[in-house]
């Protein structure tokens, strides 16, 4: 097997842009739908819970920086038709490995899973360890099964974001009072201000959540280049070995275009239209979605006495919109909750297992007669089995299994952030290579993620000493 970390680019054309957005839309949709997940429905909403919306500052320049990063890790795959962990692998053989273990160990634990569980607990009764376990196995099969998986990912959370706003909408109509309508301006101009009752773990999560998080942001990579755009468009998708129809073999590697006239204003096409879609898109629904889901939880369970410290809230806020709306309006509520996070739970243990299918693929399996698609089904199934072997160990409290990750997912992006530096200015040609005010936006990232790390390490120091 060749030590080489891989292949050099191949000199190709870059493909023509579409000249309409529409065409583009599917990447930024499957990542606001993945992220509609923990962040949304139980991290923000139980701020919103405890010290009412005074943090929506930082869901903000969370979503902002996430969309920056974004777009960084687009960069590099809208001109090479590589994914930006490929890139890394550029910089050091083995910084890919080292962001999918990364990845893995922040999922390893199913706190979607567990989550939407809980909450078709609300409904049907039941354990939540063995409905959890049995979504995981859906999950599987589902992936498993699915011809091209692409495809699949983006029907299924462009669903879910068309059910979520749909509950929005009845909510703003039914539930969300004048005084959360009134409180809403403050959320946005306490800046800096951090309530410690919350603890600086739960207050990281919100900000790694915020949208995405982790290596979420990173298979942005992946899913743009199944969905054809630039040099992206050069590489097959990931299909089923038992529905799908596999190809040629794909040789790791990418590719590079001539900095000639045509190309740059090809490249500016490209450019411009990415930006939208993840603007319209990504940062548009999740800020959106955290800001009244905030304002739900604001307007039933806030203030009010015993309200649970922990994710048991969401039964509460359930109850209280029943009082408020109507007995079918909580169980709106559950239902489509138990759906977003079990089509979070799919986004998850499907970028994971793509980023780390890429890794192993690209670099350390290259001349091996195992295809990317049956590394990546492989891989599937691993992070199933592991997620049920967890949760038969009784590790079972949602909001911890979220910290637990999130505090991973911060760490993990203070590291990416600094390298997407790196590889968009040594790797691309010097006329679209990352701007100056971008390369500020992934500073203050770095900076971002790095202090919210530190700050974390230290209270879990202080908390095992006290």
């Amino acid at each position: 097997m060749s030590t080489d970390p891989l292949p050099p680019f191949q000199t190709r054309e870059l493909p023509e842009p579409p000249t309409r957005v529409w065409p583009l839309i599917g990447p930024g949709i499957i990542a606001a739908g993945v992220g509609l997940a923990s962040g949304e429905f139980i991290l923000w909403p139980f701020i919103a819970s405890q010290v009412g919306l005074m943090l929506l500052w930082g869901a903000a320049i969370g979503i902002a920086t996430q969309w920056f990063l974004n777009m960084e890790i687009e960069r590099y795959t809208l001109a090479t038709g590589e994914t930006a962990l490929a890139g890394f692998t550029r910089l050091w053989k083995h910084w890919g490995l080292v962001f999918a273990v990364l990845v893995y160990f922040a999922n390893l634990w199913p706190g979607w899973a567990t989550s939407s569980a809980t909450m078709l607990t609300y409904l049907v009764g039941g354990d939540a360890t063995v409905i959890a376990i049995g979504l995981l196995l859906v999950i599987g099969a589902a992936l498993t099964l699915a011809p091209v998986v692409y495809t699949l990912m983006e029907r299924v959370q462009f669903l879910k974001v068309v059910a979520v706003v749909t509950f929005i909408i009845v909510a703003v109509i039914f539930v969300i009072t004048r005084e959360a309508w009134a409180e809403l301006p403050r959320g946005f101009t306490q800046v800096g201000t951090l309530p410690p009752q919350l603890g600086f773990a739960l207050v990281m999560g919100a900000f790694a959540y915020a949208g995405a998080g982790g290596g979420q942001n990173l298979c942005q990579s992946n899913w743009i280049r199944d969905k054809g755009f630039g040099m992206g468009a050069y590489v097959p998708r990931l299909v089923s070995p038992i529905t799908g129809e596999e190809g040629a073999a794909h040789v790791p590697g990418g590719y590079r275009f001539e900095p000639t006239a045509a190309n740059l204003a090809r490249w500016r096409g490209w450019w411009r239209m990415a930006n939208l879609e993840q603007a319209l898109t990504f940062a548009l629904i999740s800020f959106v979605t955290i800001v009244f889901t905030s304002m739900i939880a604001y307007s039933t369970v806030y203030g009010r006495p015993g309200v649970p410290q922990n994710v048991d809230f969401i039964r509460t806020q359930g109850e209280q919109m029943q009082l408020v709306a109507g007995a079918w309006f909580g169980v709106l509520y559950w239902i489509i909750g138990a759906v977003s996070l079990f089509a979070a739970a799919m986004g998850i243990v499907d970028y994971t297992s793509r980023i780390g299918a890429d890794v192993l693929k690209s670099t350390y399996l290259r001349g091996s007669r195992h295809s990317e698609n049956r590394i990546y089904f492989a891989l599937v199934w691993a992070l199933v089995l592991c997620g049920c072997i967890v949760l038969l160990f009784g590790v079972r409290q949602p909001l911890v299994l979220l910290v637990i990750s999130s505090v991973t997912s911060g760490v993990t992006m203070c590291i990416y952030s600094v390298l997407l530096i790196l590889l968009n200015r040594r790797w691309l040609p010097a006329q679209i290579r990352i701007s100056r005010p971008r390369t500020a936006a992934l500073v203050w990232s770095t900076l971002l993620f790095g202090f919210l790390a530190v700050l974390t390490f230290q209270q879990q120091i202080r908390n095992l000493l006290s």
